[in-house]
């Protein structure tokens, strides 16, 4: 039987026990039998692929892709991912970069097909690069299987570290921020903004999470949470909301949220839609 993490409270209680025994738990993990098989796989076959074709066409190897950016619900939408991948980054019109869920847009940097004309599957540390990404994915998966909001906060503190890092404006990592359904679930929830803020024009939604962040923590900016001890207090705050949610109302934030991220691929309403054309 394969390891499965260990979760033994809800709350910051538990994230402060996931937090002290989670590279051990990692490792655990990482050595059960199915993820090894899989990991192996991509490892020794991705190298041969050079098109996005080729890969939507392997489902092992897909599996992995998909699972290194959390995109593992989309398995099936084929001719979607394909798009995705071809398209590249470098057009501003090109699809990822017209999709609110920037997960897409990384996906497709990541693998190149459509900005070089050499993938990045052939670079010798590629393989590696993602399966690292995917066992890790992985692991928070297991880990949101026993209670969704650990999953939402271990995300965030990976995927907010990038983002506060990123070379860009303070707009642009706001807009990184709320393009990305996982960041975006835990903001919401620990500024106490409601979901409903996603149907505001993007400059309105932008105003209200700088406002709530000043408010929070004493900036407007999200390069702030470079700092760990900043995005510890984020992650504080949203499973205390989370607690008095779960206290009022009987129903997880973070079930609820997993939920939506569930929902189905970009370009079908939601948090999934489009930008704009």
């Amino acid at each position: 039987m394969s390891f499965q993490p260990v979760v033994p409270f809800g709350g910051y209680a538990g994230w402060s026990f996931l937090s002290r025994t989670r590279e051990a738990q990692q490792e655990a993990f990482d050595t059960s039998a199915a993820l090894s098989r899989d990991v192996r796989y991509f490892e020794d076959n991705i190298g041969k692929i050079v098109s996005a074709e080729d890969l939507v066409a392997d489902r092992r190897l897909l599996q992995v892709a998909l699972g290194a950016f959390g995109l593992d619900e989309d398995i099936n939408n084929k001719y979607f991912l394909q798009k995705v991948l071809e398209d590249g980054t470098l057009d501003p019109e090109a699809l990822a970069n017209r999709l609110s869920d920037k997960r897409y847009l990384e996906f497709a940097e990541a693998f190149g097909f459509g900005d070089f004309a050499v993938p990045r599957t052939v670079l010798t540390e590629f393989a590696v690069e993602i399966t690292t990404a995917y066992k890790t994915q992985q692991f928070e998966i297991a880990v949101g299987n026993q209670n969704p909001d650990m999953r939402l906060a271990m995300g965030l503190d990976r995927a907010l570290a990038d983002i506060a890092s990123k070379d860009t404006t303070n707009d642009g990592r706001w807009f990184l921020v709320m393009g990305q359904p996982p960041v975006r679930v835990v903001f919401e929830r620990a500024l106490g903004l409601p979901s409903s803020v996603g149907a505001l024009d993007l400059d309105q939604q932008l105003a209200a999470f700088r406002d709530k962040a000043e408010a929070r923590f004493g900036s407007r900016e999200i390069a702030q949470f470079a700092d760990a001890a900043k995005r510890e207090a984020l992650v504080r705050l949203f499973l205390l909301q989370s607690d008095v949610s779960v206290a009022t109302s009987g129903t997880s934030a973070g079930s609820a949220a997993l939920a939506l991220l569930q929902a189905g691929p970009a370009g079908t309403g939601g948090l999934f839609g489009l930008l704009g054309d």
